[in-house]
């Protein structure tokens, strides 16, 4: 099973969502993910053998305690790029409030999963919404410049669980599912 921790958006958003990716739509070499799927990936734990999974849910379970956080208010807006202005592999929408709950919940399931053997993230974590990939470099001046001039604010929802999810690789692209969910407390 193919595994990542997710915080899911709400179908409200998947519009908003949309709409921001198509202000995009002109640069080339970006390939759009899907906004009904849209949501902030918390730790990728890759292939995941199934007799693993009661010992990887009591210690999410177990990160969520430690983590000790209440139902958050998340608000979602700015845009970025993953690693640089001048790389760009990842165009993402960031978080404008919630950020500080969803990185200290970051960091207790970072805590307990490689504690598991799960490999550490070898990169800081920054709360976003992946809303394309960039496989060439043909539009990238247009998305530096949205970037760079854009601030946009798309709506902000309760954050009250966390979900196991699965990612089934299609020819359409990716398919997720929810394993197990983990409320907050």
């Amino acid at each position: 099973m193919r595994l990542f921790v997710s915080v899911d958006l709400p179908d409200d958003l998947a519009e908003p969502v949309a709409d921001l990716q198509a202000e995009f739509t002109e640069a080339s070499g970006l390939k759009f993910t899907d906004p009904e799927q849209a949501h902030i990936t918390m730790k990728f734990l890759g292939d995941v053998e199934e007799g693993r999974l009661p010992a990887l849910e009591r210690a999410l379970s177990a990160a969520v305690a430690d983590a000790d956080i209440d139902p958050v208010t998340v608000r979602y807006g700015g845009l970025g790029v993953f690693p640089s202005l001048e790389y760009i592999s990842v165009v993402w929408l960031g978080v404008k409030e919630g950020g500080d709950e969803l990185t200290r919940l970051h960091e207790a399931i970072e805590h307990r999963t490689t504690a598991m053997g799960f490999d550490a993230e070898d990169h800081d974590f920054t709360p976003h919404v992946t809303l394309a990939r960039m496989e060439h470099a043909g539009g990238k001046e247009l998305v530096q410049d949205l970037v760079r001039e854009r601030d946009p604010t798309i709506g902000e929802t309760r954050v009250d669980e966390i979900r196991l999810t699965e990612s089934t690789l299609t020819d359409e692209g990716p398919v997720y599912s929810t394993v197990e969910s983990f409320p907050l407390e």
